[in-house]
């Protein structure tokens, strides 16, 4: 019987294989598996804690109590048609911001690789402002507008970074030029507007979950339900491709079809968040590298990353309700403040590992 050597770090446990009675079999990291479930548990406990945060506080066993059906009129009519909507947003729109940022950090293969470094959050905000600013249109229509230009972005970055194939630098280098571009057609659209849709379209673009109700929950939930699970079954495929294509080839993944289906969903769950509650700043970058760091496991992380996503927001919102004073600030202020910083330590840690 060996004896590790002193000083010697005990292995990590290796992934576990579950086989279903139906023949479907999947590998499952222990610790990666138990970060999500804390994860998740946070996440609940933070949304019960926020629903209860207001004007009319509410204890956590009364926030419970009220979502089962417990509650007094007064509490059932804060809880359902105030509170709830707003902490369910906040919980989809984290989620896809984080599972939106994974793929796009996998697919790139540089930490830097996040929709809004890439242009996508920007083209969704073009898109809404051409809405706001030339059209006058409701929320609806800027909800709609958001998500074709965060679209049309998309393609036009994957198609103007394609040469025989999508390689990592060249497309967040591409990305960061399309930024460029359109952050000069927001600020055009900001001086061109009237006072009135200037104003509008500038809280829009802050990023709030302010006043967010059922009608922004519903096409939300919709596109995380169908989005998330595609791109989750593309989870092993994925990592495969951290290798290398050539890797990943050789171990029979289809390497452009699946950077093609991921990348279309990433793009769709970003345009959806932000069509949801305008661009929110700095969640896609941080949450699949703090998830990465949790689970200390290779490959993209998407569930850790979604529900990391999911926390950060809602920890966001709850500060900007708190954190302040009286004077309430939008989420996208408090995630641009903390995600600046993180921003600034990734980029030195980068630096001294020579990867920049």
């Amino acid at each position: 019987m060996s004896v590790p050597s002193r000083g010697t770090t005990p292995a990590r446990p290796s992934p576990s294989a579950i086989r279903t009675p139906g023949g479907l079999s999947f590998r499952v990291d222990p610790r990666a598996f138990v970060v999500a479930l804390l994860l998740a548990a946070a996440a609940l406990a933070v949304a019960v804690v926020l629903i209860g945060t207001g004007d009319f506080p509410m204890s956590p066993g009364e926030v419970v109590s009220t979502l089962t059906g417990g509650g007094t009129p007064a509490q059932e009519f804060i809880v359902g048609d105030l509170r709830l909507p707003r902490v369910l947003v906040g919980l989809f729109v984290g989620a896809a911001l984080g599972i939106a940022g994974a793929v796009f950090q996998s697919i790139s293969r540089n930490p830097l690789g996040s929709p809004e470094v890439i242009g996508f959050g920007y083209g969704s905000s073009v898109g809404a402002l051409v809405v706001i600013v030339l059209f006058q249109g409701g929320a609806v229509e800027v909800a709609a507008g958001a998500v074709a230009g965060g679209l049309l972005t998309g393609v036009a970055v994957y198609l103007l970074a394609w040469k025989r194939g999508i390689q990592g630098y060249r497309l967040v280098l591409v990305g960061i030029g399309a930024s460029a571009m359109l952050t000069a057609c927001i600020h055009y659209l900001l001086t061109k507007a009237q006072l009135v849709d200037a104003t509008r379209a500038t809280v829009w673009m802050t990023g709030s979950l302010g006043g967010r109700d059922w009608a922004q929950v519903w096409p939300l939930l919709a596109a995380c339900g169908v989005l998330i699970p595609v791109v989750l079954g593309y989870g092993r495929a994925l990592r495969m491709m951290e290798m290398g294509d050539d890797a990943a080839y050789a171990l029979g993944v289809r390497v452009e079809r699946t950077r093609l289906v991921v990348m279309l969903c990433a793009v769709l769950l970003t345009a959806a968040a932000t069509a949801a509650a305008g661009p929110i700043s700095f969640v896609a970058l941080t949450a699949p590298q703090l998830a990465r760091r949790l689970t200390r496991s290779a490959g993209p992380n998407l569930a850790a990353a979604a529900l990391m996503g999911a926390v950060l927001l809602l920890v966001a919102d709850w500060a900007s309700q708190q954190a302040f004073g009286s004077d309430q600030l939008p989420v996208g202020v408090v995630t641009g403040l903390v995600g600046g910083v993180y921003l600034l330590w990734l980029l030195v840690t980068e630096r001294k590992a020579g990867r920049i």
